[in-house]
């Protein structure tokens, strides 16, 4: 079974279980932060020097992947939010998905899609710099009428959790990259099991109320995903890119790295404000593996 249906089925289960038995996954809330932390060093880890000369070749597509990932998902996020009415703790959620950079995800789904995968790859590299930033401001920028945004704070905290464990991934493989290919090989499944127990536990604080929350998440969740996708997708045509390069920019803007929302969301907000972005770690792995399916027999089709 492929990784990308393993991972959806069995972060339905482990949502299962933190709601059935949350005392199981509340004593762990406090390694949310370095369970991240072990998904963005396995970025890393797979990531060289070299591969950032891609950046310097292709600069305008990197440029217009990000763009566009910064520019349509936050706003996606807030319309639909306004749009099911969401009480003020689950639309920060929803804005700190759309806020996020890419994740680790959209480059497994790029792959077996048969996108440009260099592209996913460093568009995931940009994005995630450029979130240290863009992250809080655009957070602020849409939430600022409403709550506090510890902008500065979060700027720091994102630098810590997400570019530090990469730049450590970076320099280990650099150095001892023919060392650790076993490494190499484990770190997939420790990824995946670290975002599972992600979701598991911010489902697992949530699950007093999460019988009152759970179809407007679900439904916000849904059209955010769906129209990202959708709005990458087609915009990347508009511009005059092959298919290819359509096919990676929409799912780098319809996936993102909901794992650091969550963390962001349970430090700076409430419990509750991180639902969404488990929702969303579960709802984009299950649509990426529907459209790489989709768009893998599409191509094979166009075959000779």
């Amino acid at each position: 079974m492929s990784a990308t249906l393993l991972f959806p089925l069995g972060a339905i289960l482990v949502t299962l279980l933190s709601y059935y038995f949350p005392s199981l996954l509340i004593p762990y809330t406090d390694y949310l932060s370095l369970l991240l932390g072990i998904l963005m060093f396995g970025m890393g880890l797979g990531l060289r020097f070299e591969n950032f000369a891609e950046i310097l070749r292709r600069p305008k597509i990197i440029l217009i992947g990000v763009v566009l990932q910064f520019l349509f998902m936050p706003f996606i996020a807030f319309a639909v939010a306004r749009l099911f009415a969401l009480d003020q703790s689950l639309l920060i959620g929803l804005v700190l998905v759309g806020a996020c950079p890419g994740g680790i995800a959209s480059n497994v789904v790029c792959y077996l899609a048969r996108g440009d995968v260099a592209l996913s790859i460093m568009i995931t590299v940009v994005s995630t710099v450029l979130a240290v930033v863009l992250t809080p401001t655009l957070t602020w920028l849409y939430l600022g009428q409403q709550v506090n945004v510890p902008v500065a704070s979060m700027m720091i905290n994102i630098f810590i959790i997400t570019l530090l464990p990469v730049a450590a991934g970076v320099l280990l493989n650099h150095y001892l990259g023919k060392r650790l290919q076993l490494l190499k090989k484990v770190f997939p499944l420790l990824s995946m099991v670290a975002i599972m127990l992600i979701i598991g536990i911010v489902m697992a604080l949530t699950q007093p109320q999460i019988h009152m929350a759970a179809i407007p998440v679900l439904a916000t969740v849904f059209w955010q995903n769906v129209l990202g996708l959708v709005a990458g997708y087609y915009s990347a045509k508009w511009l005059g890119l092959d298919e290819k390069i359509c096919r990676t920019i929409a799912i780098e803007v319809g996936m993102h790295n909901s794992g650091l929302a969550v963390v962001l969301a349970k430090d700076y907000f409430s419990v509750m404000a991180a639902l969404p972005g488990a929702v969303f770690s579960v709802w984009h792995n299950i649509s990426g593996s529907l459209v790489a399916s989709y768009w893998a027999r599409k191509s094979a089709a166009m075959k000779p």
